[in-house]
């Protein structure tokens, strides 16, 4: 059995997931996918993942992004951080890391965030604009 049917098992919820990752697999991220449904993916996928898992399919999805897409991304990320009052890693506290650009680096800083604070990043792209369109969501 692989990690979608350890998540969901069978049925319809089955047959869902399979139609959102077969939408993932044909092309960019968030082709094909909602930020509402992007974000609700995450938000049942994430918390039953274990932190290498976490990682590893966070690292994949942004592997899946250009370079400026991952910087958008983390810079999403800290914008939403700084309106919620959350702390989102700034690295040499410029307000722009290049660092990020690594999808590796992206994903240990996301999968720490998860750690520390399960909910956080799904709060973060689930309010006001992010989740499919900028968001990498895997299963």
């Amino acid at each position: 059995m692989g990690l979608l049917d350890d998540l969901v098992g069978g049925g319809q919820q089955r047959q869902d997931f399979q139609g959102f990752v077969n939408r993932y697999d044909q092309g960019a991220p968030w082709t094909g996918i909602s930020d509402q449904e992007a974000v609700s993916r995450y938000q049942q996928v994430a918390t039953r993942l274990s932190p290498d898992m976490y990682q590893q399919s966070a690292e994949e999805a942004f592997g899946r992004m250009a370079p400026q897409e991952r910087m958008e991304f983390a810079r999403h990320l800290q914008q939403r951080s700084r309106q919620q009052e959350l702390d989102f890693p700034d690295f040499n506290q410029d307000g722009i890391d290049d660092r990020y650009q690594d999808p590796r680096m992206l994903a240990q800083v996301t999968s720490r965030m998860e750690q520390q604070q399960p909910g956080m990043l799904g709060q973060l792209l689930g309010g006001g604009g992010g989740g499919g369109g900028s968001a990498p969501v895997t299963c």
